[in-house]
C-alpha cells in the first residue's frame, strides 16, 4: 500500500504525536509499505507565517480562542492542497490523519481517510488555556471532532479511556491499538551510564531521575520539583532532569526557587528524539507524573514505554492509560496523582532496593518486547487499511 502519515502540526517535533508517526512510518515500511509523512512543516515559510499564524495570532487578541479554530482551519485547507498535490504525482491508497484537521483535508481530498486519535483535542486546549472553558469556542471545537469521528473511516484510539470518550461524544465505536515503540532503538544501555554523563556534562555520582516530558499541566510536571526536598532527605545528591519544554516552566522554575533546588534542577529544553535514549541510559530513575487536567487523562505514554523498554525503572502516577502499561511493583512503580510524599517514597525504595530496581526495569523490558513492538502494532496498522479499503470497493 502506499500509505500518507499527515498532521496540521508541526513535524518532527517534541511529542508523543510526533514519535508516533515516525515509529509508524518505520514499522509499516519495514513491512513493505510505501509511506510519505506530510504536515504543516512541509509548507512554504512565508504561508506559515502570513496565511495560518498571522491571521490566528491576531483573531486570538481580538477573541481568545477564536484564533485556535481559524488556524486550525486555515492549516486544514492548505494541508488539503499539499495532498492533492502529491497524489496527483503519485497517487495514495489511504491517508491516516493524526488529528481532527488533518482528517478535514484528507476527506476534502476524496482519499479514503483514517484517524488516529491521540488524545482529547477540546479538553487538553482547555487545560495549557487555548481555549477557555464552556465557552463557545470549546463547544464549537467539541463539535468539530465529534464530526470527524463521525466522518472518517475508521477511527483508531491509542488506549481504552480515548476509545470510550469518542463512543459518547461521536457514537462511533473505534479500534483501540496502544503506542508503541522501536524496541531495537529503545534498549537497555545502562552500562554505558557513566560514558554518557561525561560526554552529556552531568556528574557520575548523582543519582540522575529522568522527567522526559512536555512541561504542560496535564504531564503534573511541578510534582517532580515539589518532592525534592522530601528526596534529598534520603539522597542529597539527587538530580532532577527536565527534558521538554512548555507553557508551565515558568511554575516549574519558581517551585524549584520556593523549595530551594534550583541548583539540582536541569530544563535541557526539547531535544531530538533520537538522543533520548542516551539520556534513559544515563539515568537512575524514569518519572512520569502525570494528572488529571480539565478532563485530560494521559494515554498509554510513550515517554514511559521508551523508558520501560529502555531498562530504567519507571514511578509513574496512578491516571489514564499509565494504568493500562504500568503493573504496579512488577514491572515499574505507581503513585496517586499529585502524592508529592508519595513520589519521594518511591524514589527511596528504589535507592534502598536496588535489586528491586533491576528487576522492575527487567520485567518491563520482558513487556515491551512482547506487547509495544513497533513492528507488531505497525501490522494492526496495515490489517485496518486493509479492511477499510475492501469496504470501500464493496460500497
Amino acid at each position: 500500500m502506499r500509505i500518507l502519515l499527515a498532521t496540521v502540526f508541526n513535524y518532527p517535533h517534541t511529542g508523543g504525536l510526533s514519535t508516533h508517526m515516525t515509529t509508524l512510518k518505520a514499522g509499516l515500511e519495514a513491512l513493505g509499505h510505501e509511506v510519505d509523512t506530510l504536515s504543516f512543516s512541509d509548507l512554504p515559510y512565508y504561508k506559515q507565517q502570513f496565511f495560518a499564524k498571522g491571521p490566528s495570532m491576531f483573531m486570538n487578541r481580538m477573541a481568545p480562542g477564536k484564533g485556535i479554530l481559524l488556524g486550525h482551519k486555515l492549516r486544514a485547507g492548505m494541508l488539503k492542497d499539499l495532498i492533492k498535490k502529491h497524489n496527483a504525482e503519485k497517487p495514495y491508497d489511504l491517508i491516516n490523519a493524526q488529528d481532527i484537521y488533518a482528517t478535514f483535508a484528507g476527506l476534502d481530498t476524496g482519499i479514503r481517510t483514517v484517524t488516529t486519535v491521540h488524545g482529547y483535542m477540546t479538553y487538553e486546549a482547555i487545560s495549557r488555556g487555548s481555549i477557555r472553558s464552556e465557552s463557545p469556542e470549546a463547544h464549537l471545537l467539541q463539535e468539530k471532532e465529534k464530526e470527524a469521528y463521525q466522518r472518517t473511516s475508521q477511527v483508531i484510539t491509542v488506549d481504552y479511556r480515548i476509545k470510550n470518550y469518542i463512543e459518547q461524544l461521536a457514537g462511533v465505536t473505534g479500534v483501540r491499538v496502544h503506542n508503541f515503540i522501536d524496541v531495537d532503538q529503545f534498549e537497555p544501555q545502562t552500562e554505558r551510564r557513566n560514558e554518557l554523563r561525561k560526554k552529556f556534562g552531568f556528574s557520575t555520582e548523582d543519582l540522575f531521575i529522568f522527567i522526559p516530558r512536555r512541561l504542560t499541566k496535564k504531564n503534573g510536571v511541578i510534582y517532580p520539583a515539589m518532592a525534592l526536598p522530601h528526596i534529598h532527605k534520603t539522597c542529597p545528591n539527587a538530580k532532577v532532569i527536565y527534558a521538554g519544554s512548555g507553557e508551565d516552566e515558568a511554575s516549574v522554575r519558581q517551585i524549584c526557587q520556593e523549595k530551594g533546588v534550583t541548583d539540582s534542577v536541569h530544563f535541557l529544553g526539547d531535544i531530538p528524539h533520537e538522543v533520548m535514549k542516551d539520556y534513559y541510559a544515563m539515568s537512575d530513575i524514569t518519572m512520569i507524573p502525570s494528572v488529571h487536567s480539565e478532563g485530560v487523562e494521559e494515554a498509554t505514554s510513550i515517554s514511559a514505554l521508551e523508558a520501560m523498554g529502555s531498562g530504567v525503572p519507571v514511578i509513574a502516577s496512578m491516571v489514564g492509560g499509565l494504568k493500562e502499561i504500568v503493573n504496579h511493583r512488577t514491572n515499574g512503580l505507581l503513585v496517586e496523582e499529585r502524592d508529592v510524599q508519595g513520589i519521594a517514597d518511591a524514589v527511596a525504595e528504589l535507592i534502598e532496593k536496588p535489586t528491586f530496581g533491576r528487576e522492575l526495569a527487567w520485567n518491563a523490558r520482558k513487556k515491551i518486547e512482547e506487547e509495544y513492538s513497533h513492528i507488531s502494532a505497525a501490522t494492526k496498522y496495515a490489517s485496518i487499511y486493509e479492511s477499510v479499503l475492501n469496504k470501500a470497493v464493496t460500497y
